[in-house]
């Protein structure tokens, strides 16, 4: 077999299976499993996968930038919000990651009962402008502009006094096997930080970003508390992290 024609195979199998196992391929085709592993690492230089061990995962796509981002699934990243913000309680301190789908909850917010926002987000912060019963706190240090979000030293040394009830965490992808994770380095530990500081962690999710990897890992996905995903998703879709004793909560 061509090595165009290896490379055709695994990228069908990405979308088809969701992973690579290289010692199943190239048993499957009768290949040695350095082959297919120098396939998959060839193939991660170029940016057509993620390398992991004993294989490969379909890489989540470049995020656009944050205005972009906006006007993406808009319906989707509402019907999360609602749900994310049917779960708060009055007197709670919430911590909101920043994001298009965390800002839509910032929109939803119950507005009868007083509760604290904690935010590393310029953006959350301005959704919250006049909101009659949130108090909010605002995180600073070092914006980072592609997510619109304060990170560094000072961001960190707030967010580790901090004690959140629930913290509503976005990433850019989740993987049952490869846990939760984001495109940047910092962001990564940032995220992990706030949820190392919250009694509760629940992910929100649009349905591209399951069963992907970005390069930066934040956490196990049995780490969180929770998933809230689409409704209508496929029972095969989100059996696997059902399987890994998560909580899945469709919106």
């Amino acid at each position: 077999m061509l090595t165009s024609q290896r490379r055709a195979m695994i990228v069908e199998r990405l979308n088809r299976d969701g992973e690579i196992i290289a010692k199943t391929l190239a048993t499957e085709l009768d290949l040695s499993e350095d082959t297919i592993r120098r396939d998959l690492r060839d193939m991660a230089a170029e940016g057509l996968l993620k390398r992991v061990h004993g294989g490969a995962l379909p890489l989540s796509p470049p995020l656009p930038d944050f205005a972009a981002r906006q006007s993406l699934s808009t319906d989707e990243k509402a019907a999360l919000g609602a749900r994310a913000a049917a779960m708060i309680e009055p007197g709670q301190v919430i911590f909101l990651d920043g994001g298009t789908t965390t800002a839509a909850l910032a929109r939803a917010l119950p507005r009868s009962f007083a509760f604290t926002v904690v935010t590393h987000s310029p953006t959350i912060a301005c959704e919250l402008e006049r909101h009659p019963s949130a108090d909010v706190v605002l995180v600073g240090g070092r914006l980072y502009k592609h997510s619109m979000v304060a990170m560094g030293a000072q961001a960190l040394e707030t967010i580790r006094g901090l004690k959140a009830d629930l913290y509503f965490m976005g990433v850019t992808a989740a993987h049952p096997s490869h846990g939760l994770t984001t495109g940047d380095m910092e962001e990564a530990a940032t995220k992990r930080s706030v949820a190392e500081n919250a009694a509760a962690t629940f992910v929100l999710l649009t349905r591209e970003k399951l069963g992907r990897a970005s390069p930066w890992k934040i956490m196990p996905l049995a780490a969180a508390s929770g998933l809230i995903v689409p409704a209508g998703l496929s029972s095969d879709v989100l059996a696997p992290y059902r399987d890994m004793g998560v909580e899945v909560i469709e919106a």
